[in-house]
């Protein structure tokens, strides 16, 4: 063969020479991926973080496996694609352990302590005194008005005391606490029932319904803040629970309860728009507890004040198109503590349109206005069963007569 024969391959030989070369390459460079050691798990998640796996460094010990002839195990080391990442918005939320129930008012009596009890301080201030004269008993009297307590219940629970001091006497100031206890406890009336309707019922075709709970109230009580807490203490309890967002005229209102509900895992059936027929959203709401089989379905209304005839009529019409299909088994009025007399006014017409069964009172933790307890049971003839003790997320509690009036007389 000539040198013209030769040409040809003397002139193709790099180019072999270069693709070995990269082939050679490639797989030095597959074998950077340090061998898993025996026993190894995958530790990554899905949600994980982290950085590509970099050149193998300078000194780094050579002659690892072939990965393609064993197989490869995930490590920290190794990235998820970002495409199969899931966002911390859509990932699931915690939920939240509520605090049971049972108890809670306990928290009632520290802050009364704590805060000095204005109404039961003056009380027993007066009652310890040597010697009660006229100037007294007009003190009393004006403490107790000031506390929301109301006339009657206040001539009541003056002319017990006359007749207590008379006959007994009052040697110490124990004994004044322990004659003031027992009048002071029976004008809450512990005789009052207090549970919550939230047992199901059987509807008139046999079939098993939720409790319904009808939840109103003027605007600024805290309705809606009031539901959610009321879901975490059914939750604790272990009731099953959906939450009814007829409040559709308040911006953001059904947003608000939805985030009470989905800290609990309790569903919020709502409209899709603003100014929705709020009766609309609270017979969807029953329906779907009635198909989910849940124990108890909350239904939140709109704020509305007592004297505006339209919207009180609105409220009729929810409560009538929720009974088409369960029975409601409570409503509940929400008012303010610290309303006084205006409190009354609101409770008065809300009981007339909506059938009140009971009655949840915010910022009891205003001490000196606890005698509202009583004044608004008198008025309405139904009982205080839940009490707002804070801004927590749970506190809300059931009402207990004892230790509510034992925490206005604690010192």
């Amino acid at each position: 063969m000539d040198l013209n024969d030769l040409l040809p391959y003397l002139i193709g030989a790099p180019v072999v020479v270069v693709a070995a070369a990269a082939v050679v390459l490639g797989r030095r460079r597959r074998t950077d991926v340090p061998a898993p050691r025996a026993g190894d798990e995958p530790t990554g998640t899905a949600t994980r973080t982290g950085t590509a796996v970099d050149e193998r460094p300078p000194g780094a010990p050579t002659g690892a496996p072939d990965v393609a002839t064993e197989p490869a195990v995930a490590s920290d080391d190794l990235l998820v694609p970002d495409d199969l990442l899931v966002p911390d918005e859509l990932a699931p939320p915690l939920l939240e352990t509520p605090e049971p129930s049972t108890g809670r008012l306990r928290r009632l009596r520290e802050r009364l302590a704590r805060s000095g009890s204005p109404l039961g301080t003056r009380l027993l201030g007066v009652l310890s005194r040597d010697h009660l004269t006229e100037d007294d008993w007009d003190e009393l009297e004006e403490t107790l008005l000031l506390a929301d307590v109301g006339a009657g219940p206040t001539d009541e629970l003056i002319e017990a005391l006359r007749t207590r001091v008379r006959v007994d006497g009052l040697r110490d100031g124990e004994q004044a606490r322990a004659v003031l206890r027992e009048q002071l406890l029976a004008l809450v009336d512990p005789t009052l029932d207090r549970s919550l309707g939230t047992e199901p019922t059987t509807g008139e075709d046999g079939q098993r319904v939720p409790a319904v709970v009808l939840v109103v109230g003027v605007n600024g009580t805290g309705k809606t803040t009031t539901v959610g807490k009321l879901a975490r203490v059914l939750v604790a309890d272990g009731r099953s629970v959906v939450l009814g967002a007829a409040d559709t005229f308040r911006a953001a209102a059904a947003d608000q309860l939805q985030t009470w509900g989905s800290r609990v895992g309790v569903p919020t059936v709502r409209s899709d728009r603003d100014g929705a027929d709020p009766a609309a959203v609270a017979f969807d709401a029953v329906r779907t507890g009635v198909s989910d089989g849940v124990d108890v379905v909350l239904v939140d209304t709109a704020g509305r004040l007592q004297n505006k005839a339209g919207l009180m009529d609105e409220l009729g019409k929810i409560t009538r198109v929720i009974t088409r299909t369960a029975p409601l088994t409570e409503v509940l009025l929400v008012l303010d503590a610290t309303t006084g007399q205006n409190g009354l006014n609101q409770a008065r017409v809300f009981g007339e349109v909506a059938g009140v069964t009971g009655i949840v009172l915010t910022k009891l933790d205003g001490t000196a206005k606890g005698g509202i307890v009583v004044a608004v049971q008198r008025e309405l003839g139904v009982p205080v069963k839940l009490v707002g003790l804070g801004e927590g997320p749970d506190d809300l509690a059931p009402f207990d007569p004892e230790a509510f009036v034992d925490g206005l007389l604690q010192s």
